[in-house]
């Protein structure tokens, strides 16, 4: 397990902010752990690559590529990293929260605002405090306000049928049985089951097990395995079509991904 709550630079051991808006980069190794804590200011959590799994006021929250994950001041989180990643965080003072969302939640990342995380990380910029760097901070506040906010880039649900449904999709990640046959199965009108999607997981059915082969795509394609033989692994008839699925949820492709994480290693 690794656990850097010992760096004297980290955040969490600042009593407040050095400045209004505090940029982290780092990596994490495989099985990287925080446990529970809360701070005065708010947090923007992104990973360049992997996912990090947070627990936030009691909820699971997964934060692939193109989400951050938002936590408002003074809520209790930890963090588990199953894999390794790349992470840009914007720890922002409570002075300047006002006009983000007052409860955690996944936030659609646009373009700008990656490229702003990517801009401070990549000129070592922690502290946004020469003038060109706040009028930059104030543009990323500006994005995060805009961005658009769902509960999870992955979310369970209490309802019987549903939870049943998730579980059966988590234990074969290759089934390509369609709503309608799921409906049949679990006793209910395929349109009931649609409905129950929408309402409980805000997405549809086959968006949500999109979503699911994305993120178990991503420690297959770590390990190694090649494109061809993940794609088969979670249903997929052809590499071109795991593909396609892969740059709808991530925004680049496989081999795009392997070049990312080969240029962590080299860094490490």
């Amino acid at each position: 397990m690794n656990d850097k709550y010992h760096d004297p630079n980290h955040p969490l051991m600042f009593v407040e902010l050095p400045y209004q808006v505090y940029f982290r980069i780092d990596d994490f190794a495989v099985d990287s752990r925080f446990s529970t804590h809360a701070h005065k200011w708010g947090q923007l959590n992104y990973c360049v690559t992997g996912v990090m799994e947070l627990n936030i006021a009691g909820t699971r929250y997964l934060s692939p590529p193109q989400y951050g994950i938002w936590i408002p001041p003074n809520t209790p989180h930890d963090a588990h990293i199953r894999q390794k990643v790349i992470y840009h965080s914007a720890y922002i003072d409570a002075a300047l929260c006002a006009g983000m969302p007052s409860h955690p939640c996944a936030l659609v990342l646009s373009p700008l605002l990656k490229a702003l995380l990517a801009d401070f990380a990549e000129r070592g910029v922690m502290t946004a405090s020469a003038p060109a760097d706040k009028r930059l901070a104030q543009v990323l506040i500006d994005q995060l306000e805009l961005a658009p906010c769902t509960r999870s880039y992955l979310p369970g649900s209490e309802d019987p049928i549903l939870a049943v449904l998730l579980d059966a999709l988590q234990q074969d990640l290759g089934s390509n049985r369609s709503l309608a046959e799921w409906a049949q199965r679990l006793h209910v009108t395929e349109r009931t089951l649609a409905r129950r999607c929408l309402r409980d997981l805000g997405m549809s059915f086959s968006e949500w097990r999109q979503r699911q082969r994305f993120l178990a795509a991503l420690p297959l394609l770590e390990q190694g395995q090649t494109v061809q033989n993940v794609a088969f692994d979670l249903g997929y008839g052809t590499s071109s079509a795991f593909i396609a699925m892969f740059r709808r949820q991530s925004g680049s492709t496989p081999d795009q991904l392997r070049r990312g994480l080969l240029k962590f290693s080299q860094a490490d």
